[in-house]
């Protein structure tokens, strides 16, 4: 058994100052009388009721001490294990630029994106991971976090038309790189997803990659979508027009090159939960760790025993021990 908060056994000390109370209240509570010698009385028996007396203080106190070991609330595990655990800080770039409606992905590509970066969120448990989002400016939504529902949450609400639009590769990841600097962990990745030609921003791709590098943080980059004419949704779905499109492989490949990661091409959803899983594979880190299963809150005895014992210490108090004024 464990005890949740085990600094309020300290509480115990307040035993102190009651039994000195009572020991002192027993000592000058009973009449005296002077007397030459005990012999006339030596062989006098306590009486009953001083021993109920004792027996009511003590039955205090076994109450207010089961009341202290409650408000510690005592817990059981079914059992200790370590285990190791894979763990690493992860910032998800993420397009958002006008282009990712594109219908060449069920529904579309910024759909696909969002559900398939939501599920690789969801497995990794162990992770403190960010949010950065760019179009033709980058946007850092959510700081490194192992709160996986939060993150999971900003992702759903992220929609296209929030920024300028535009493809900044360039900006979006100089905006990971300062969002994973403040991570704790020794592995660190970025993950960027694009579906276009770095057309905007103030930092190059290749200064950004430069950054990474020196910083040892790895970048995954995806590229997603098929190269040609495609047809584009505005963000309400009122109007589509058709655009020509153009992955700029050979500046991703560099990107990954440059900081130890890969650079992945996904044409359609199944091809992009397959990117992800192979990620989710690549980076990971090994930790040693313990953990405690199947905890279970053990306060009820505790508070019933001090119920029990409060309930006859009282029935004691008014029945054989009852005082008539």
């Amino acid at each position: 058994m464990m005890l949740k908060t085990p600094g309020l056994l300290w509480l115990f000390l307040i035993f102190i100052p009651l039994i000195a109370w009572y020991v002192w209240k027993q000592h000058n509570a009973n009449p005296s009388m002077g007397i030459s010698s005990l012999g006339p009385i030596g062989k006098v028996r306590l009486s009953w009721k001083v021993i109920a007396m004792h027996v009511c203080f003590a039955l205090q106190l076994v109450a207010i001490g089961c009341l202290i070991v409650a408000l510690c609330r005592p817990q059981t595990h079914d059992h200790l294990r370590t285990s190791r655990i894979e763990g690493t800080d992860i910032v998800i770039a993420l397009d958002i630029s006008g282009s990712m409606s594109a219908r060449d992905f069920n529904p579309t590509r910024f759909a696909a994106a969002k559900d398939v970066a939501s599920k690789f969120v969801n497995l990794r448990e162990n992770d403190n991971m960010g949010l950065v989002v760019f179009a033709g400016e980058s946007l850092s939504l959510m700081p490194l976090t192992n709160d996986r529902a939060a993150l999971m949450n900003a992702i759903r609400q992220v929609e296209m038309g929030d920024l300028n639009d535009g493809t900044a590769i360039g900006d979006g990841l100089t905006s990971a790189i300062n969002r994973i600097t403040s991570g704790k962990a020794k592995s660190k990745s970025i993950i960027l997803l694009t579906d276009g030609t770095n057309n905007a921003g103030d930092v190059p791709p290749s200064t950004a990659a430069q950054i990474a590098k020196q910083k040892g943080i790895k970048v995954y980059t995806i590229g997603v979508g098929t190269n040609g004419s495609i047809q584009i949704t505005d963000p309400y779905g009122f109007s589509s027009t058709t655009m020509e499109t153009k992955i700029d492989e050979e500046s991703l490949k560099k990107i990954a090159s440059m900081t130890g990661g890969k650079y992945f091409r996904a044409t359609d959803e199944k091809m992009l939960q397959q990117v992800f899983d192979e990620i989710d594979n690549l980076e990971k880190t090994v930790l040693d760790v313990d953990r405690f299963t199947l905890t279970d809150e053990n306060f009820m005895p505790w508070l019933i025993a001090a119920l029990c014992a409060l309930g006859l210490m009282l029935l004691m108090r008014y029945t054989i021990l009852r005082r008539i004024p």
